[in-house]
Formats: C-alpha cells, sequence, structure tokens
C-alpha cells in the first residue's frame, strides 16, 4: 500500500499545471525565439502554481513550452 501512494505521489508530482490545465501547446510554444524575435510570454498564473503545487513539475512544463503564452 505505501509503494502505491509513493508512486501516486511522485506521479502528481510529475505533472505540471501548466501540462494539465494549459490546453493544446502549440508550434510557437515549443520553438524558442531566434535573435531578434520577441521572446515568449510566461503564464505567471501557472509558473506560481508549479513553484508552490508542483515544484519537480515545473521543468515538464519548460520542457514541453507548455508554460509559455500562445500567440494571440
Amino acid at each position: 500500500m505505501k509503494k502505491l501512494i509513493a508512486i501516486g505521489f511522485i506521479a502528481l508530482m510529475m505533472s505540471s499545471c501548466a501540462t494539465v490545465f494549459g490546453g493544446r501547446v502549440n508550434a510557437y510554444q515549443k520553438t524558442k525565439p531566434g535573435p531578434g524575435e520577441q521572446q515568449r510570454e510566461v503564464r505567471v498564473v501557472a509558473l506560481i502554481a508549479d513553484i508552490i503545487l508542483f515544484a519537480p513539475g515545473l521543468i515538464v512544463d519548460f520542457a514541453t513550452g507548455a508554460i509559455y503564452r500562445p500567440q494571440k
């Protein structure tokens, strides 16, 4: 039982806020801006939620691009 709880807790911690609640990630969010291009905006609420609730999952949001706002 302890192992099952530990696995569930780890799965919860590794799933990050913006990845779960942010919707689909588009090419704009995944692609790093080139020289002279405007930087992508970070979803502030998702960043704060990741820091408070899903600290290890913050890496997942930045790696997938889900932490960035979609292009308007």
